[in-house]
């Protein structure tokens, strides 16, 4: 008998990956979590029935939010991971010798439990001693925080359930607030294609573009995203991320990325002619 798991896009398009077998089903206090083996894309983990990451293509979520502002800032020492148990994106930092200490605040204990005995390959990020692990509300967490960060990296799911408060206006403020005086944060901004994604895409950058002096959008192709194609957000008090951007700095460091190129960098703002559109739209509002 054959097992196909299927994760809604949409109300009128959902995508189907056969399995293999079921390696975890569990509930915790914010959500259901479940892990499949496929042979598709290798093992992959849903929140309460949507795909967060699979072997296959974890490594393109995290090089993009990684690598892009490291390769514009001059100088990440602290870095804030609201989000991230599953360890993938503090793995990606730790390539960095300035990189001194990464806070990861993350709400669900039971999600880097699993992560850690599931996907450990991806996890590991997460036993280095710059790592710290705080588990509590990242909204919480940044009330209290100022002037602390040079870069702040948004890695929570979506902008509803308990992650809500991590899409709204007083988030944005209160990291800029958290950040230093050049400080650059990056976030995932969703995927504009579908009608019913495409107003989450467009309050994001409305409340972004009013937070910060500068703030653009760029793109990734990840198959176990809606429709395949993802936008982040890069917002910054100082830096430009194709002005200030440093390729042959970034190069010269030999980083083994799978994704990630400098070349990438500069074509990954250059956005379809439909989001450029509804960007400029909520920014001219």
């Amino acid at each position: 008998m054959e097992m196909w798991f299927s994760q809604m896009h949409t109300s009128n398009v959902k995508q189907s990956i056969r399995i293999d077998k079921q390696l975890f089903s569990g509930q915790s206090e914010y959500q259901r979590i479940d892990v499949f083996d496929s042979q598709e894309f290798g093992k992959f983990i849903a929140l309460d029935g949507d795909i967060v990451f699979s072997d296959k293509d974890e490594f393109i979520y995290d090089e993009m939010v990684t690598h892009v502002p490291m390769a514009v800032h001059p100088n990440v020492k602290d870095v804030l991971i609201i989000g991230g148990g599953d360890g993938g994106v503090a793995k990606e930092l730790l390539a960095y010798d300035s990189v001194e200490n990464i806070d990861v605040v993350e709400t669900d204990e039971m999600f880097v439990e699993v992560c850690k005995e599931l996907f450990p390959e991806t996890a590991e990020g997460l036993a280095d001693p710059r790592v710290h692990v705080y588990y509590q509300d990242g909204l919480r967490f940044l009330r209290k925080t100022a002037n602390a960060y040079d870069l702040i990296i948004n890695d929570s799911t979506d902008p509803f359930g308990h992650t809500e408060g991590l899409f709204t206006k007083e988030f944005y403020g209160s990291c800029y607030k958290a950040l230093r005086e050049d400080g650059i944060m990056v976030y995932q901004h969703g995927s504009p294609f579908y009608d019913e994604d495409e107003m989450a895409c467009r309050s994001m950058h409305r409340k972004v573009c009013r937070s910060f002096p500068i703030s653009r959008v760029y793109q990734a192709h990840i198959p176990t995203c809606p429709s395949g194609y993802w936008l982040f957000g890069f917002a910054s008090k100082k830096y430009h991320p194709i002005e200030d951007f440093r390729p042959k700095w970034w190069n010269d460091k030999k980083i083994q990325t799978w994704y990630y190129t400098t070349n990438l960098h500069t074509g990954a703002f250059m956005l379809p002619k439909y989001v450029e559109d509804l960007l400029e739209e909520e920014e001219n509002e």
